[in-house]
């Protein structure tokens, strides 16, 4: 089949899986991110075979998941970004040291070399929390408090795994990094983001609102947008931070109610249901065979550590129980972060060949798990039925 037909064909199959199965999962009483997950397992290898993964289909996804978190950053309060930086660092802290000791850990158990397992250690303690915002966004609760603090962890989060990366890389295994650069290029992106929600991406909007072409504002707030994933990737930290950064400032601006408008439908229409389907497209069940012991073991330690990790650092700066355990959900996910690393590890041979499906899966599985865990902590406790008086 002509490559453009069979893309638009597969592009039509996913946009209805997506729906169909988000439209299911809601029936079912669970966020409908869960079922729009699950979609890409059942179109993809792992069952119909309907969609494969395609370089159109990764671009797509890619510009899914940077406007999803654009979004979410015109959604986010900076003031209270800001407020909540300490309990922010104690979750990312958390959430990375604790996954990273019980990986490293199973990479042991597992027979591992001591460079593999330390990889593994830094794969299980990614964080993607792109799911988990737009689960809290279709729960009404992307500006709480807890909403915040995952928005904020999952930033340190990625800093803190991109120095890690950079140490196990540059000193542990012996792979040619430099630390001192690494640090200097998130410096460098750190300040000029600042910079740019500060005074750059106003006045970009701005001077934009004078052109007499058709949507000037909201073209260029997509333009900067993407321009600053660019400069994220550039600097060694992942694009969603950029665009993330670019949501927040046009947010700041007169014009940040009807960009928003603009780009919700263009995004989630279009872009976002094929970043779902493509979490699903990367498993397969080939080379799974008899490595069902380390699926499960190395599933409960993904979910647990990172869970109990971040909760902790809730708890320890004045979360409630019940707040520590919806922040510490919501950092569950390892999503496309984890992917990527894990790609990375089995291309440079820190990953083996026969553990890759497997872990792979393991990823798909934190992802998938996010959405029903952050429904679940989030529910309302029921309240307490008043006696009645004597009569």
């Amino acid at each position: 089949m002509d490559f453009i037909l069979q893309a638009l064909l597969q592009l039509a199959v996913i946009m209805a899986a997506v729906k169909l199965m988000g439209e299911l999962a809601i029936r079912l009483g669970q966020p409908s991110v869960l079922g729009k997950l699950l979609a890409g397992v059942l179109v993809g290898p792992a069952v119909l075979g309907w969609v494969e993964s395609a370089d159109w289909i990764e671009v797509f996804a890619e510009i899914g998941v940077l406007l999803l978190m654009f979004l979410a950053g015109m959604e986010t309060d900076l003031k209270a970004l800001n407020e909540n930086r300490t309990p922010s660092l104690a979750v990312a802290t958390g959430g990375v040291v604790l996954p990273f000791i019980g990986g490293w850990a199973a990479g042991l158990w597992l027979g591992l070399s001591q460079g593999e397992a330390i990889f593994l250690g830094l794969v299980l303690s990614a964080t993607s929390v792109s799911i988990s915002v737009q689960t809290l966004r279709e729960l009404g609760k992307l500006h709480t408090r807890e909403s915040t603090t995952i928005l904020g962890a999952a930033i340190a989060d990625d800093i803190m795994a991109v120095l890690g990366l950079a140490v196990v890389l540059g000193l542990v295994l012996a792979g040619d990094v430099n630390l001192a650069l690494v640090i200097g290029k998130m410096a460098a992106f750190a300040v000029l983001a600042v910079l740019m929600v500060w005074k750059g991406i106003p006045l970009l909007l701005k001077l934009a609102s004078r052109l007499h072409v058709t949507e000037p504002v909201t073209s260029a707030a997509l333009i900067i947008a993407l321009l600053m994933a660019v400069l994220a990737e550039l600097s060694e930290m992942a694009g969603i931070i950029g665009s993330f950064a670019a949501g927040l400032a046009v947010s700041r601006t007169p014009h940040g109610e009807a960009v928003l408008k603009r780009v919700e439908p263009v995004a989630y229409t279009l872009f976002v249901p094929v970043f779902f389907v493509s979490i699903g497209l990367h498993v397969t069940f080939e080379g799974f065979s008899g490595q069902w012991l380390p699926f499960i073991v190395l599933s409960a330690i993904a979910v647990l550590t990172k869970l109990v990790g971040s909760a902790l650092g809730a708890r320890m700066t004045g979360f409630n129980l019940r707040s520590s355990l919806v922040i510490g959900s919501g950092m569950v996910s390892r999503g496309e972060v984890a992917l990527i690393l894990a790609s990375l590890g089995l291309g440079s041979g820190y990953v083996p060949a026969e553990l890759y499906t497997t872990l792979v899966l393991v990823i798909v599985l934190t992802t998938v798990a996010a959405p029903p865990m952050l429904k679940w902590t989030l529910r309302e406790p029921k309240a307490a039925p008043q006696s009645e008086g004597r009569r």
